[in-house]
């Protein structure tokens, strides 16, 4: 598949392209990046025909979002769509450090969760001028579930039911000030848990319908169903699938490395480099819209490009099912 096919969402009448390019690295995930690497990879996303871009005010605790808006702003605004999230307000603190929540440089604004109504449209307002873009394309509710706030879940939960968070969301598009709601998280569960309870639209999966894993393939099954798209994020699991060792941004449990070995060793055998089969799996699946990759600089971005283009042997995805290495009913 070329990164550029388009794949329009029916739902929202969105057109995003195959392949994304994530913004997180542009905040200087685990490592700094330097303004001309986030620029290079921009660039070659570009040029490859990438027009889907995706960033939040949490990545470099407001970097990303001022880089991603500056290098988008030099193009048509009709030629691209953009997301970014709420659920963190960002809040001037000169005490904010180096490595701080796995950054390695972020600007003096501490992230706060609030997924409140007032918090949202606090959130939005303030990402509108750091991008220097009105209308994003699509908003998502940042990192909520139960892993992820532990004992506070239900308070956060709160504040986006009946503390209005959906609700904010909700006016956001009906005054066309966005075309689509919904979750970026990394919990399928809470999706599962908020489409029962929200109209959404999209919404941004990470790392949890992957080659490695299935286990959401329920939601996933009902998300296309009900015409509600996934943006698949974190196709390689935190890099485990792409040659390194982490899984869930830590060290990778022996089980799920031995898995993974199994894939490496059954690609090889076809010919399939596994991080291309990693990254077309997931769009086999009809819910799925775009895989969006992270790339620190023009060079990853080129390797995640040509990757995605990699022809795959016929009959190869039926031949991982035989072997037991995909699940039985995800679709191939």
């Amino acid at each position: 598949m070329h990164p550029a096919t388009p794949r329009r969402h029916a739902r929202t009448g969105l057109t995003l392209t195959a392949l994304g390019l994530g913004g997180a690295q542009m905040g200087g995930l685990f490592q700094a990046t330097r303004l001309d690497e986030a620029a290079g990879a921009f660039r070659a996303a570009w040029d490859r025909g990438v027009r889907t871009y995706d960033t939040a005010p949490f990545y470099g605790f407001t970097r990303a979002e001022r880089r991603l808006g500056t290098l988008l702003t030099e193009e048509p605004r009709d030629a691209y769509v953009v997301s970014t999230k709420v659920g963190r307000v960002m809040v001037p603190d000169p005490s904010v450090g180096p490595m701080e929540e796995g950054y390695a440089e972020p600007l003096p604004f501490r992230p706060t969760f609030d997924y409140s109504h007032d918090g949202v449209l606090r959130s939005f307002e303030a990402s509108q001028q750091r991008l220097g873009i009105l209308d994003p394309d699509i908003l998502y509710v940042h990192d909520i579930g139960r892993v992820t706030h532990g004992e506070r879940h239900a308070e956060t939960w709160e504040q986006l039911t009946a503390g209005g968070g959906f609700r904010a969301l909700t006016r956001l598009r009906e005054e066309g000030a966005v075309r689509a709601i919904g979750l970026g998280v990394n919990e399928w569960e809470i999706v599962a848990e908020a489409i029962r309870v929200a109209d959404l639209d999209l919404c941004m999966l990470a790392g949890r319908y992957t080659l490695l894993e299935q286990d959401s393939l329920g939601l996933m099954d009902e998300c296309a169903r009900r015409g509600i798209g996934i943006a698949v994020a974190g196709a390689f699991n935190s890099g485990l699938l792409a040659g390194q060792t982490t899984y869930n941004y830590a060290e990778a449990p022996p089980a799920l490395v031995a898995r993974t070995e199994a894939l490496r060793a059954a690609c090889a055998e076809e010919g399939v480099r596994l991080e291309a089969a990693a990254l077309q799996f997931p769009l086999l699946h009809p819910a799925a819209v775009t895989v969006v990759t992270g790339a620190r600089n023009a060079a990853q971005v080129e390797a995640n490009a040509a990757w995605f283009a990699d022809p795959i042997p016929e009959g190869f995805w039926a031949r991982l099912k035989a072997r037991g290495l995909i699940h039985d009913a995800a679709p191939i």
